[in-house]
């Protein structure tokens, strides 16, 4: 699966994900760091990739179509504690079930809404 972070999912989890074989494009230090959600949208969709941020406004594409939008909501963010709700939510999704899904991991509960 290919997945598209945004700078402010923890480094140690873009290793993770890689270690577990997924082909993870990272904005961090690149052109697209701190792009408008409009340019981000464009490049997954056009790339076919699940899109893993803490931006909230990406729930406004939850009835487009896309790839998979992980979008993590906690009220004292770090990166162990986002680290850790990413982590969650790719080892409980399977990769066929993320087409046109948006999950939301808050600290305690998420949030999943299928096209």
């Amino acid at each position: 699966m290919k997945i598209l972070v945004d700078e402010n999912i923890p480094l140690m989890t873009v290793s993770e994900l890689r270690l577990k074989g997924y082909e993870v494009t990272d904005i961090r230090g690149t052109d697209l760091e701190g792009s408008k959600d409009e340019k981000v949208w464009r490049i997954i969709t056009k790339n076919e990739q699940l899109l893993i941020t803490t931006d909230k406004g990406f729930i406004r594409y939850r009835f487009h179509d896309h790839h998979g939008i992980l979008i993590i909501r906690l009220k004292k963010p770090n990166r162990h504690r986002i680290h850790a709700r990413v982590m969650i939510a790719m080892n409980n999704i399977p990769e066929s079930d993320w087409k046109n899904t948006l999950v939301v991991m808050k600290d305690e509960v998420e949030s999943i809404w299928r096209k």
